[in-house]
Formats: structure tokens, sequence, C-alpha cells
């Protein structure tokens, strides 16, 4: 009887998890396990680039790709673990309840943007977290033309001057003039609680952004936060009223809920306390990867953040090692030690740097390049090619 890997999730985490676990089963030649990914669309969304226009294409097939390997699909959207049992419970698209076994499990299930519960922030606000609300903010900004002119209809609020909000804003301008055309008196505007401009980023590439939100004509409102939101406007906590139709949240990740149905340590953002292979501490049978994993990079205190970069490396490790767990061959201990940042900056350019500590590498367009590269081609899956897609799930191959 065959023994079942499931994992929960089709995210970079997800894809990259299943394409290790058919890797190493392939290298021991083993075919007396199952590769079974549960997730809602068998398709891989690249969310880094939602900030993007023509969000609806940002996306990758993965039918093509798991036939290629071996992998089964389920759809459905997990909604229970239940560890003693060794089953995940989910309901499926056509709103029917299912149960799916597992001898092992990687749970990959990504991480979501949290609004806060301020007035008017789920009816009025925007995001560009997951494809749906991405594409919704993309179809109002093209309906902007329909309206009078007005600073309310020029006006962007980004709430949130983080690398997504930097990303979100610069991109802004380019695409409201896009619909408005060139001669539109635009505003954007990135509302922050920081004492500086991309305080949070470090010293190394404040600069850049600093250059570029000038460049851009971009503005900063810095120890501020929102108070509520309406159709009209923002209002922040010092009273201080901005009139806009587009307000864009981008503050605040958290680990998928599912998490909550691991018996583990969590962190603040909720994600599982792993150990160097992976596996969930205190759980035998259940692995973490991607947004949803706690996990050391190296031996200096740095932790996986909640990024492509990382997730891709921790599936690689994840799936080869869930793999490995049922194999009885030793595992490979997760080691990302190179850290990367590759931050856009709309049509001003882009800025690379390395380290946590953020040293500057490059600036400008050749930044902007290597942003495009990434965007376009590094982070998408393999083509639906066994060997060639094998050969890319080893976890030795570096992601930054």
């Amino acid at each position: 009887m065959k023994k079942n890997i499931l994992i929960i999730g089709a995210g970079f985490g997800g894809v990259w998890s299943a394409l290790s676990a058919a890797r190493l089963l392939d290298k021991h030649d083993n075919h007396s396990v199952q590769i079974t990914v549960l997730a809602p669309q068998a398709e891989l969304r690249i969310r880094p680039r939602f900030y993007e226009p023509d969000v609806h294409t940002m996306l990758a097939p993965l039918d093509d790709l798991f036939a290629a390997v071996g992998v089964t699909f389920v759809k459905g959207s997990a909604d229970d673990i239940d560890a003693a049992n060794k089953q995940v419970k989910y309901l499926a698209a056509d709103g029917s309840k299912g149960t799916l076994s597992y001898d092992r499990l990687v749970v990959a299930a990504g991480s979501r943007l949290i609004r806060p519960a301020l007035n008017g922030m789920i009816e009025h606000a925007f995001d560009v977290d997951q494809i749906e609300e991405a594409t919704r903010l993309e179809k109002h900004l093209k309906s902007l033309k329909d309206l009078p002119d007005s600073a309310a209809r020029n006006t962007v609020v980004v709430a949130g001057g983080g690398f997504t909000g930097i990303e979100t804003a610069t991109e802004m301008p380019a695409r409201l003039r896009a619909v408005l055309g060139d001669d539109a008196d635009i505003r954007v505007i990135v509302v922050d609680r920081g004492p500086q401009i991309a305080a949070s980023m470090g010293d190394g590439i404040r600069p850049s952004i600093v250059e570029a939100s000038e460049h851009l004509g971009i503005d900063w409102i810095l120890n501020a936060s929102v108070a509520s939101v309406d159709a009209e406007g923002v209002t922040l906590a010092d009273g201080q009223r901005i009139e806009s139709k587009t307000v864009i949240w981008t503050v605040g990740f958290r680990a998928n809920a599912l998490t909550e149905h691991v018996n583990a340590t969590r962190d603040p953002q909720g994600r599982l306390h792993v150990d160097g292979n992976l596996k969930v501490l205190g759980q035998a049978d259940i692995f973490a990867a991607g947004d949803v994993a706690y996990a050391a990079t190296d031996d200096l205190g740095n932790y996986a953040a909640m990024s492509c970069q990382h997730a891709i490396a921790l599936g690689r490790y994840a799936g080869n090692n869930v793999a490995a767990d049922l194999l009885g061959v030793e595992p490979i201990q997760y080691s990302q030690p190179k850290y990367v940042t590759c931050l856009d900056l709309g049509a001003w350019g882009a800025v690379f740097t390395e380290g946590w500590d953020r040293q500057l590498k490059l600036v400008g367009q050749e930044a902007k390049d290597l942003k495009t590269q990434i965007n376009t081609v590094w982070i998408y899956p393999p083509v639906a090619d066994r060997a060639i897609a094998l050969a890319a799930a080893d976890p030795s191959i570096p992601v930054a």
C-alpha cells in the first residue's frame, strides 16, 4: 500500500515542496509514495508582482507540471488538520467536504494581509495581497477616467512604507498616467508610522528610495497612521484629512490561520517553529515551508522572511526532507545564509542589496534589469518536463 505525502498549498513553498519530494523519490527509484497537493487552484500565483498592472496574467498553471512529475492535485481549501489521526479536512470547489489522509504532511498554506478593524477599512480600502484584490484595484484604477477631474480622483494613498508599500507607490504614477493621461494632476502619498522615509529598510537603501520618491513626485506623511477610510478619502490619527478615491492598505501579514490547528509553538506572525530539517517542533509527521515556517536561515540569528526568496528554498528543503523521512535516508539541514533585497522603484529604476544589513550593490537601471529578470523568469516554476523540473528542485541550488 502506498504511503502519502500531503502538501497544503500551491504557492512557492508548496510547489517547490512537491517538486523536491518527487525529485528525491525519483533519485531512490521509489514508486511506493504518493505526493498530493491540496490547494484552491492548480496555479502558482506570482504574488510578488501584484503591485504591477495586468495582474490577471500573473499566474502559472500547474496541471501539466504536476502531471510530468507524478504529483496528484486536489482542488479544495484545507480547513482543519487532525494530527492525531493524520488527516486534513477540506472544502471542495463545489461546496462539499472532503478528507485526505497522510503519512507525512507539509503545511505550506502561505500568509495573508490582515486589515485592522478601522472604520471603512473593509468596505473602501484596496490591497495587492491576493490576485482577486489586486485585480479589483486594477479595475478601479481604470474606472477613474470616467469620473470628473478632482483631487480625490487623482490622489492615491498608500498606507504603509515597507517593501510592498514602496513598490506599490512607486509604480502608481505610471499606472495613473496610463489611465488619466500625462496632463492629469496626480498625487501619490505614502502614510507611514516611521520617523523618516523607509525607516524600516535601513540606511544603505534609504537614499535611493528618497531620490526615487522625489523623482516620481511621491509624498510621504511620516509619524502618521490611518484612523478611518471612506469612499472619498482617509482620515489620519491626528485628524488630518486626505481626499482620495483610492486608498491601498499594505501593512500586517500573518501566516494562514491553519497553523493554529497544529499543536506547536508559533511566532507573533503565526508561523510554526521548525527544526533545522523544517519539521514542526513537537510534531513527528508535520513539516512547514514558505510563509508558515519560522525557520533559522543561518547560525547568526537570522530567520526566513515572508518572501518568495525564502519560500522557494524552504520548499525545496521541506520536500526533500519529508520524502527522506519516509525513505529512511538522511535529511538535508536547511541553510540559506545569503539574503538579498531587490526593490522595484517604478520608472526611476530599482535598488539591489546584499546581506541582512542591506549593503548597496546595484542602483537604477542596472538594478531594474535584474528586478525584471527576477519577476519574469526566476520566480516562475520550471517547464513541464520531468527531468528539467526535478533537477530544478535540488535543495543545493542557491535561490539568492
